[in-house]
Order: structure tokens, then sequence, then C-alpha cells
């Protein structure tokens, strides 16, 4: 037991400075992900013909912004070496034909997460914040704060990375007989509620167009994982068989 407390701890570290060596290499770049990150809202700005200033309002905003910005780049950077860490950890109790799984899963993890984060950067954003600065029109000039603004973009990147995380996850766990595609299916009524709960959430705004543009895709995300898991249960038999 106490040997496999200080794996954990050792992976655990391990996957920490990942991610602050990763931290480092993004805020180098800093700048140009801040600017980025800005395209949606500079473009909402032109759609809705007003000028939007973003504000700091704090002398420790700048740094504290700069340094969101890069974590969330050490996140993506860092993401595979944290999953081989996870891997890492429970592979030992597999057989040998499960270990074979790591190099899909480490793949699948860190494409399913830098589409989420592309999805609600190109697929939500663009519709979202026009939407929000339109309400007002030419009666008010957007005075918004970048540390919020920042911090809205990047929650919503992060939380739809790890949502896109779900058929891969699905695929493991059913490859590996932790779960199956019947269970995700009976219990399709808990998805939908937890599911739209998330939605809401995430969502900065309360109209029905942006929570529809969420939810969707994490429904079909949902329905997916239930036929990749269905496509690996399918697949035990014969690895179990050799």
């Amino acid at each position: 037991m106490v040997e496999h407390l200080e794996e954990l701890r050792a992976r655990l570290l391990w996957s920490l400075l990942s991610w602050a060596v990763g931290t480092g290499v993004a805020w180098t770049f800093r700048v140009q992900l801040l600017d980025w990150l800005k395209r949606p809202l500079d473009l909402a700005a032109r759609q809705n013909g007003i000028q939007v200033n973003l504000i700091v309002l704090d002398i420790t905003e700048p740094f504290l912004v700069s340094l969101k910005v890069a974590a969330f780049g050490g996140l993506v950077l860092a993401l595979p070496f944290i999953v081989y860490q996870v891997w890492a950890f429970i592979a030992p109790g597999l057989y040998e034909h499960e270990k074979r799984l790591a190099g899909p899963f480490l793949l699948g993890a860190g494409f399913s997460f830098a589409l989420g984060a592309l999805f609600a950067y190109y697929g939500f954003l663009p519709f979202a914040i026009p939407f929000l600065l339109g309400f007002l029109g030419d009666v008010v000039t957007p005075q918004i704060s970048i540390g919020r603004y920042m911090g809205q973009v990047l929650m919503m990147m992060t939380v739809m990375g790890l949502v896109f995380e779900m058929p891969v996850v699905s695929y493991l766990l059913a490859r590996l007989g932790l779960l199956t595609s019947a269970f995700l299916a009976r219990n399709w009524r808990v998805a939908v509620v937890l599911l739209l709960t998330l939605a809401a959430v995430i969502t900065p705004t309360v109209d029905v167009v942006s929570l529809s543009i969420v939810t969707l895709p994490l429904l079909v995300l949902y329905w997916v994982s239930v036929l990749v898991a269905r496509f690996a249960e399918r697949q035990r038999p014969k690895e179990e068989a050799a």
C-alpha cells in the first residue's frame, strides 16, 4: 500500500513538473496567445459596429492574465505526458494485450482535448460573443476586464477539451472491462440532465441558441461514446482468446 502511494506521489510530481515546464514554454509566447484569444472579441466588435476596449482593473491583472494563458498553453503541451503518467500508474495491473492500448490512448487523449478546445474557440465563441455585445447596440461602449474575458474563454476551452475526452475514456474503460455500452445506453436520461447542467454552467449566456450550440455536441459525443464502447467490447473476446 505504501509503495502504491509513493508511486502515485511520484507520478503527480512528474505531471506537475511537466505542466510547469510547458507553462514556461508557453510564457514566451504569451503575447501571441493573448492576441489569438482576443480575436473572437475583435471580430464580434466589428460585426456589431462598436468599439470594445479590454481594460485592466488593478496592477496585478496583466501578470495574472499572462500566467493563466501560459498555464493553459502549458496544459496543452504537457497533456500527453500527464496522460502517460496516469497510464504508467495503472499499467502494472493490466494484461499484456491491454498494455498495447497505451499508444492509441495517449494520441487519442491529446487529439480529443485539442479538438474540444478548438470547437469552443471556432464553434461557440464566434456566435456567443456577438450575441452578448449586440444587446445594447450603440447605447454603451463596452469596457471589458481582460481578466474576466480571458478567464471565461479559457474556462470554456478547457472544459470543452476535457468533455471531448468522453469517447477516448469510454473506449479505454470498455476495453478494460470496466464499462459497458449497455450501462451508458441505459442511463442516457441521467446523462442528458448532467450534460444540460454542464452546458448551462459553462455557457456565459442564457439564450437557447448559445445553449444549443454547446449542448448538441455534448449529446452527440455521449452517443459516440456508447458506440465506441460497443466497438471496444467486440474486440475483447478476440484479445482474450489470443
